[in-house]
């Protein structure tokens, strides 16, 4: 490993480090990488009905796969795993999941057609393991999706902490809620450096819990009086556990719309997430019951174009139609880039006289982020006190601000940068820029392959 002693302690991402999505990052001590995470992202194309499937290069990696000890997903986000299906061939290395994020994986990977990661392990949170010259911890830690945990990445006379994607939830709905005991313990060990998630750098506050958003949702559902379909991400397991007991609460059947949703609802089942209470009704046989009786979950929050919400403002969905009356409710936030395509659904179910609520326009929560807000990065900081941060998951405007609240929060020293750069954590800080070549590659649909786009 050129220019690195053997006693370093280093990260490298190669993807996430400054924007949102297609994460991938490296550890690396005495000659081996360990790998964090290998995601996508989707990025609209001109005059496409569908956003291209964009990932990093990550050539630096695969030419030195004899190194390569493993690679973990932290989650079964696509951001963080939704590369692995076209990519892991290149790697050739085990792969570590939490049972959660290992059925997705296998879901997707089934769906695309690709190759699944062999051996795939299964790691149960809260586990330890060592890999190579890596101790890892799972700690578990709350998000929008289940089953989410950051690690501990020890090596001898070093302790990392990478968060992951997180928020602080008292009342996750699915799951444990948030705990800072096993972090606390970590910030009496000592700390010396934490890889930290900067989505909601630029929010003040606090990102409210799946538990409020329960609570309001059953507030609005329950004076709806025709049939009502709430559009929310697919991953989110705690929002479908939600709305499916808030059906049984208001003597409506639950269905879920949409095979992206669908799918995640069946992996969540799969591992016990979801109770035996959680039975959704065959979507075909929601057209058969009176309108006050129906309540559907959706895919196409974003208005993408073929999604179930796009194909019931269209009037072309198979299994329901939505009339005067009825309400959608979208339990969501916009992702930029894709305002004009939710423009064009809201306006068109309005247009139809189906009333459509949006979170982002409401003063009750009928959302939550699954990112930190200000107050949260504070808190977590102060528990670990970490000598360095570095902050990632985020554009220069997010993590710039991301290590403002860690100085005020009092770490010793915060490094920004962009993929490629090489951030040395132990014994001694430093940072060597454009250390690694970077890029993307992009699935080509139209001859299932991967093409170079940077």
């Amino acid at each position: 490993m050129a220019t690195v002693a053997e006693s370093d302690v280093v990260f490298l991402p190669l993807g996430g480090c400054g924007e949102i999505g297609m994460n991938c990052n490296l550890f690396g001590h005495r000659d081996a990488w360990l790998a964090v995470d290998c995601g996508i992202t989707l990025e609209q194309q001109p005059g496409a009905l569908r956003p291209a499937v964009q990932m990093p290069d990550l050539q630096f990696v695969s030419s030195r796969r004899e190194q390569l000890v493993g690679l973990i997903v932290t989650h079964a986000h696509e951001d963080h795993l939704g590369a692995l299906p076209y990519l892991w061939e290149t790697l050739g290395c085990p792969v570590y999941a939490t049972p959660f994020a290992a059925a997705v994986l296998r879901h997707k990977t089934r769906n695309r057609g690709g190759v699944l990661p062999s051996p795939l392990i299964e790691i149960e949170p809260g586990s330890t393991l060592s890999i190579g010259p890596f101790s890892l911890q799972w700690i578990p830690i709350t998000h929008s999706t289940p089953e989410t945990c950051a690690l501990a990445i020890r090596t001898p006379g070093s302790c990392i902490v990478h968060t992951a994607d997180w928020k602080i939830d008292d009342e996750p709905v699915v799951g444990t809620a948030w705990s800072a005991r096993r972090f606390e313990a970590l910030g009496k060990e000592g700390v010396d450096a934490v890889i930290c998630d900067s989505t909601n750098a630029l929010r003040a506050g606090r990102s409210p819990s799946e538990g409020a958003v329960a609570r309001e949702l059953g507030k609005v559902i329950e004076g709806c009086q025709g049939r009502v379909v709430v559009g929310c991400f697919s991953s989110n397991i705690a929002r479908i556990q939600t709305l499916s007991s808030i059906a049984a609460k208001n003597k409506r059947y639950f269905a879920i719309l949409g095979r992206s949703a669908s799918g995640m609802a069946r992996c969540a089942q799969q591992v016990g997430l979801l109770g035996r209470q959680f039975q959704p009704i065959h979507p075909e046989h929601l057209g058969y019951l009176p309108p006050s009786e129906v309540l559907a979950v959706a895919t196409g929050s974003q208005g993408e174009w073929g999604a179930a919400l796009y194909r019931l403002m269209m009037q072309t969905h198979p299994d329901l139609s939505l009339d005067a009356g009825d309400t959608v409710i979208l339990s969501s936030k916009t992702i930029p880039g894709n305002e004009q395509s939710l423009k064009q659904l809201v306006q068109g179910l309005r247009a139809k006289g189906i009333e459509v609520i949006e979170a982002e326009e409401s003063q009750a929560p009928l959302h939550a982020s699954g990112h930190p807000c200000q107050d949260e990065l504070r808190d977590l900081y102060q528990i670990l006190r970490p000598a360095l941060v570095i902050p990632v998951h985020g554009e220069s405007i997010h993590m710039k601000e991301n290590a403002r609240l860690a100085k005020e929060a009092g770490a010793m020293a915060t490094f920004t940068g962009e993929n490629g750069d090489l951030f040395y954590l132990s014994p001694t800080p430093g940072v060597r820029r454009r250390f690694a070549p970077v890029g993307r590659l992009q699935w080509c649909e139209d001859t299932s392959r991967l093409i170079s786009v940077t």
